[in-house]
């Protein structure tokens, strides 16, 4: 997964997560890349620094603890620094509506997938080609595929989709 800092052409920013950079050429393209402020689809990758560790760095126990900046104004100026209570809490950020709303209808559709269908584990990529071939009757199936198989699958013509997947179960 590949995480993207995205502004609009109204200078909205915001971050997405996208499988890797031919996904997020393709949405964007498609126009379903949306901006959640104001919905415009006319979006582009702002520019990152990427984050990388370096080997001449402190250990974890010998780095001073990091500091969040000073927040942004929504005309992108620097704002006033936190209180010093706050200072030393950990970075949050504020989630839009528009994305509370998204995030909800993610977790129904999940429920709904897991709850109607049958959990073949690591056996996925087996059935579904039994499915395919109709070897087997076809059925609601979840499960397990490796990046390897799934290729396979998806070369076989064979359609699936990936669970959505909500950024809390990746912390």
């Amino acid at each position: 997964m590949i995480r993207y800092t995205l502004v609009c052409n109204e200078r909205h920013e915001f971050e997405s997560w996208f499988s890797n950079s031919a996904a997020y050429d393709k949405q964007a393209k498609r126009g379903l890349v949306i901006c959640p402020l104001c919905g415009s689809s006319k979006v582009e990758k702002a520019l990152m620094a990427p984050r990388l560790g370096r080997a001449d760095t402190p250990s974890k126990q010998e780095a001073a603890p990091a500091q969040p900046s000073p927040p942004r104004a929504a005309d992108g100026t620097e704002g006033k620094a936190a209180p010093a209570a706050a200072k030393t809490a950990t970075p949050v950020a504020m989630i839009s509506p528009q994305e509370q709303e998204f995030r909800q209808k993610l977790r129904e559709l999940r429920d709904h997938l897991v709850k109607n269908a049958e959990n073949v584990g690591s056996r996925f990529p087996e059935e579904a080609r039994k499915m395919h071939y109709g070897e087997a009757e076809h059925r609601s199936i979840y499960g397990v595929a490796s990046p390897k198989d799934a290729k396979a699958l998806h070369d076989e013509g064979i359609e699936f989709s990936p669970l959505p997947v909500l950024p809390e179960e990746r912390n």
